[in-house]
């Protein structure tokens, strides 16, 4: 298989069939949340479908798109835990707890590939938040 290219980089036929995956997951449930209705429904839809469209905006977004992830992995296990502890047991849920599941997987697999899995993600979260110190805060207030 060819590489598909983006400015001077070539992008990974693996990585392009893992981000189409979890937008394919992501616009899935959304759909099921949405067809649910109701307001909760509705704004779960919402939240995945603005997720699945913030993984693929090209530019300058790209550069975020780690934190993207982290969103969406949160996002998917908030909602599974609320539909443990509160939801409806019936066919469809369970459908689409098994499509958030497996969303959650290939996210995490996209998350080793692209951002060199806990450890790079931690440096990244570490980095962001190590510009937000004390000294920080005070230097800045002056």
């Amino acid at each position: 298989m060819a590489a598909i290219t983006r400015g001077n980089a070539q992008v990974h036929p693996l990585t392009i069939a893992l981000r189409a995956g979890v937008v394919g997951l992501t616009l899935a449930t959304a759909a099921i949340h949405a067809s649910l209705g109701g307001m909760l429904f509705m704004a779960n839809a919402a939240g995945y479908t603005v997720l699945a469209i913030a993984m693929v905006i090209p530019g300058p977004v790209g550069k975020w798109r780690w934190l993207i992830r982290l969103a969406l992995i949160g996002f998917t296990a908030a909602t599974i835990g609320g539909w443990v502890a509160f939801g409806p047991r019936f066919g469809l849920a369970y459908l689409d707890k098994a499509i958030e599941v497996a969303l959650i997987g290939v996210l995490l697999i996209e998350q080793w590939r692209s951002d060199g899995g806990p450890v790079g993600v931690y440096r990244r979260v570490r980095g962001l938040v190590g510009g937000v110190d004390a000294g920080t805060l005070a230097r800045n207030a002056r």
